[in-house]
């Protein structure tokens, strides 16, 4: 099926390009932020059996989670309030004008803790941008391998994004960031999080309708520009949620 942008321009929803992670209980799935591996067990209560090939007549498993640490998902300011807030109000409409750009994070020796850090600034967006309005961007790093799907991320000092990155999303018009990182912010900073703070101006001015998603993988076969997204997001009553974000090539 075709859906048209404009009397030139459409996007084929037979053909759409998902980036998100799947999320199982084995070794393969991704982990951040100190969590165990997700668990998904068969129910087995009061001569109820759960599992089919245990002998039940359907399979009813139990899923024990965490979204922001087990995979991609998308969230809300409710990620650092006190108010609890939750994204499955954040979003009002689930298609979107999309920017994919590709990104090397710049590598700095830090010596007050003396690893080196990986950090996006803002001269390497503007630079993929120029100067384009978008509602939403998908930020892939690099390097860009198969093992990035399965990484375990605890105390490994991923990239992350200097916070005079908000300036330009801002200028473009970014309502929605996308990244395949754990976080938009350094994995230990003190609990400044303050990437997360500017993007949704947290507490002076508070951005309800604005999201952010970690953890997608994009194909390097996916090339950059501009795409329409669709964020599937599970209506969870929770700051985040799991999402399946998806792509669609735009064609003239």
């Amino acid at each position: 099926m075709k859906f048209y942008i404009d009397p030139i321009r459409f996007i084929d929803t037979k053909n759409p390009l998902d980036i998100s992670l799947v999320l199982s209980n084995t070794e393969a799935n991704p982990r951040a932020w100190y969590v165990d591996l997700p668990v998904i067990e068969a129910v087995n209560s009061n001569g109820f059996m759960g599992s089919v090939i245990d002998g039940g007549n359907v399979n009813f498993r139990n899923i024990f989670f965490n979204p922001h640490g087990h995979g991609t998902h998308t969230e809300c300011l409710g990620h650092i309030t006190p108010e609890v807030y939750s994204v499955n109000n954040s979003l009002k409409s689930y298609f979107f004008t999309a920017e994919l750009i590709t990104i090397e994070p710049t590598s700095f020796y830090n010596k007050e803790e003396n690893v080196y850090d990986k950090v996006i600034y803002q001269e390497q967006i503007v630079e993929k941008l120029k100067g384009k309005n978008m509602e939403a961007v998908v930020i892939r790093t690099t390097p860009n391998n198969e093992e990035k799907k399965h990484l375990n991320y605890t105390e490994t000092n991923p990239a992350f994004l200097d916070v005079e990155c908000i300036e330009i999303l801002n200028e473009c018009g970014v309502q929605h960031l996308l990244i395949d990182l754990p976080s938009v912010d350094r994995e230990n900073d003190g609990g400044k999080l303050a990437f997360h703070h500017a993007f949704w101006q947290v507490p002076d001015n508070p951005q309800f309708e604005k999201t952010i998603t970690e953890l997608v993988y994009i194909e390097n076969s996916i090339l950059d520009g501009e795409y329409i997204l669709e964020m599937q997001l599970a209506p969870f009553n929770n700051d985040a949620s799991p999402s399946r974000p998806v792509l669609y090539s735009i064609s003239k």
